[in-house]
């Protein structure tokens, strides 16, 4: 965006709400000062206000959490999204054959923002919630969004070329990736085999809207040692969800 339209206000209040959402009832007027080199005159102001205006909350103890307006806006921000319903019914039916987790997501730049999960039977604690935000990079979910992108448009997410890594197995470099998102074109879907967190895959099949627009993205997430068995059947049981969502879905 053009500097002449940037409004640094409203850049430094999104980024104070990054990190109070990141550190709930951890941090101070002056912690917050520090971590974002703000000056405390400054940082007040812009606490007061957000305070004042419901978006953060400050407790007994003088520290910051999230507000209630933001809680709001979080509950009308789902409410616009028909698909959640169908997902709900529909990933009950994949988890009847595969019984593994199930999660719908929507990318936002190099990010995916998780949407809704359905539980399989697996006591496997997942690293991601509904609300939470995710490298795109490094999750199966996120990536088979990248599918319909251009290398050049590749490179305007992640102009380093070397990507940030979550784990060990974390894909690498702009170049690795592009060449991941080849192979899921001819594929209808990507896996990710511990790139996210140790111990976990996923595979994941694009959602696309009435007008061919790719604009989600489901995926099966479960543990290694049940990868191998599973791996084939939740490709294609992931693909006909993607499929049934695409024919009833308005995001």
């Amino acid at each position: 965006m053009s500097p002449k339209y940037w409004v640094p206000a409203l850049e430094r209040a999104n980024i104070i709400i990054d990190v109070i959402a990141e550190n709930p009832s951890k941090l101070r007027l002056i912690d917050i000062s520090n971590k974002l080199d703000i000056n405390k005159s400054s940082m007040y102001s812009l606490l007061n206000t957000l305070e004042t205006l419901g978006w953060v909350k400050k407790d007994r103890h003088e520290t910051y959490t999230l507000g209630p307006v933001l809680g709001s806006f979080a509950s009308a921000y789902y409410r616009q999204f028909d698909i959640l319903e169908t997902f709900s019914v529909e990933a009950a039916k994949a988890i009847e054959v595969v019984d593994e987790h199930i999660q719908l997501g929507k990318r936002y730049d190099a990010e995916v923002f998780y949407l809704a999960r359905e539980e399989g039977s697996s006591p496997a604690r997942l690293v991601t919630d509904p609300g939470m935000r995710f490298p795109a990079h490094a999750s199966a979910i996120g990536k088979i969004q990248l599918i319909k992108l251009s290398y050049e448009e590749l490179l305007e997410l992640f102009p380093e070329k070397d990507l940030p890594q979550k784990t060990e197995n974390t894909v690498g470099h702009v170049d690795e990736l592009w060449e991941q998102l080849q192979q899921a074109k001819k594929d209808g879907y990507v896996v990710e085999e511990q790139e996210g967190a140790v111990g976990f895959c996923c595979v994941s099949a694009p959602i696309y809207n009435k007008d061919d627009q790719l604009t989600a993205g489901v995926s099966f997430t479960m543990l290694e040692n049940n990868w191998t068995d599973k791996r084939e059947l939740a490709a294609r049981e992931i693909m006909k969800l993607a499929e049934q969502l695409s024919t009833n879905q308005t995001l």
